[in-house]
């Protein structure tokens, strides 16, 4: 039996624990207080079919645990209240990267934090701490930022209010309000790339963006859900991500490892039943990394009244590495079309700027 306080969490994550009690001095956060715990975390130890061949950990694997962390912490909060009962859906995941591998064989902590509440909202800030057993040794490998919506059990389409949080300090609660204006605005700008498809080509050129585009089809079963029948914002996240590993591995045909994920829009639920399919295609390439943007359509074959939809979308960065573990060049990558140049372009455009951000001077224009 598990000791007070320790309950374990998720069918098919037999090694997975959530602890309950508050963990934000122990993770380093300093969020809002309320009722509720605050903060939890999440415990895993890393197995082979986590990692990809050279032992290290998916990307994709890393993202599901730091949606089911937030997942649990906000759903947790928005029931609260003794009010209508509902479940947190992810909707966005801000930028996060990837700082240092993870290997089989080490424990991942995953610590989730409530830091700010709309109306409508909670924004859940993760760290992802990773553990060698054998030495001891600790070392920070993923930082996140995720928002969710509370979605009514009696009718999935409600969006209810949130409780409010109390903030220590009257910054958090502005510095805050700006967080979500800003992710709010995100939002609105992808919408326009909604209606893009990524479409197959024969015979196409090495290192083209033909040449790595790859697609999968998965039908969502029960596994894949939560109790109320949509898909986990996890399990699309690690999809996304397998996909992304493909084309980046088509095109280097080397090692390659994610090394950041843009935002991730989710745009509508995916049912149980969906059919979806995830594109995934190159759309820049700088020296030593590789951007990728990823498509996740829903195909509902089992409901004739509604066609067929995009769900989520994102871009995913990867580098190249040796068999010692040593960043490699990356095969520039040819843009034929006039979209695929405009795709360039924007993509050279965002590393550009996250260049420049990283190095905190003024963001650089392509």
């Amino acid at each position: 039996m598990a000791p007070p306080g320790l309950i374990h969490s998720a069918p098919g994550l037999p090694d997975t624990c959530v602890l309950l009690q508050p963990l934000a001095v122990a993770a380093g956060m300093s969020g809002p207080t309320a009722e509720t715990p605050s903060a939890i975390q999440i415990c895993r130890i890393m197995r082979p079919d986590d990692a990809n061949v050279a032992g290290n950990v998916h990307g994709g694997t890393i993202l599901k645990m730091i949606e089911e962390a937030g997942a649990i912490i906000s759903t947790r909060h928005c029931n609260s209240w003794n009010g209508e009962r509902c479940v947190a859906a992810l909707a966005r995941v801000e930028r996060t990267d990837f700082l240092s591998p993870m290997c089989i064989g080490e424990v991942a902590h995953v610590s989730a934090e409530i830091t700010y509440t709309s109306k409508h909202s909670v924004e859940v800030q993760v760290h992802v701490m990773s553990e060698n057993i054998l030495t001891g040794t600790k070392k920070l490998t993923n930082k996140a930022t995720l928002w969710y919506v509370p979605l009514s059990l009696k009718n999935v389409d409600k969006v209810l209010e949130v409780p409010p949080v109390v903030y220590s300090r009257q910054e958090q609660e502005e510095e805050g309000r700006k967080r979500y204006e800003a992710q709010k605005l995100a939002r609105m700008e992808t919408k326009w790339r909604n209606g893009d498809i990524v479409q197959p080509v024969l015979n196409p050129e090495p290192n083209t963006v033909s040449y790595s585009q790859s697609s999968l089809i998965h039908l969502v079963g029960p596994s894949d859900c939560t109790l109320h029948g949509f898909v986990h914002g996890g399990v699309t996240m690690k999809l996304m991500d397998e996909v992304a590993g493909i084309v980046a591995a088509r095109h280097c045909k080397t090692n390659i490892v994610t090394a950041s994920v843009d935002a991730i829009n989710f745009h509508d639920k995916i049912r149980k039943g969906c059919v979806i399919t995830i594109s995934g295609r190159m759309t820049f390439t700088s020296n030593k990394s590789m951007e990728i943007e990823v498509l996740v359509d829903a195909d509902p074959v089992v409901d004739n009244s509604q066609k067929r939809y995009r769900a989520a979308s994102a871009f995913f960065t990867y580098v190249s590495l040796s068999q010692e573990g040593r960043s490699l060049p990356v095969p520039q990558l040819v843009p034929e079309t006039e979209d695929e140049k405009k795709r360039f372009e924007e993509g050279k455009g965002r590393y550009l700027q996250m260049k420049a951000k990283r190095q905190g001077q003024p963001e650089s224009q392509p």
